[in-house]
């Protein structure tokens, strides 16, 4: 439960820092996030942040491909 809630505090984190850069910068840094986060991961199966957290912390459940 503990690499969910840090898994979904990456993502809050993320998405944050990437509406700052949006409202700052660029409309390219909100297409970039929501590129990354929405669209390329449910179709490659993928997740960055979850093999992260899966690689330092291996004592916990994986939740890699949505388990």
């Amino acid at each position: 439960m503990i690499k969910v809630r840090r898994d979904d505090a990456v993502y809050g984190l993320f998405y944050i820092v990437n509406a700052v850069l949006f409202s700052f910068f660029s409309i390219k840094w909100m297409c970039l996030g929501f590129e990354v986060l929405q669209i390329i991961s449910p179709f490659t199966k993928f997740c960055p942040v979850s093999f992260i957290l899966n690689i330092m912390m291996p004592d916990t459940q994986s939740i890699q491909n949505a388990k």
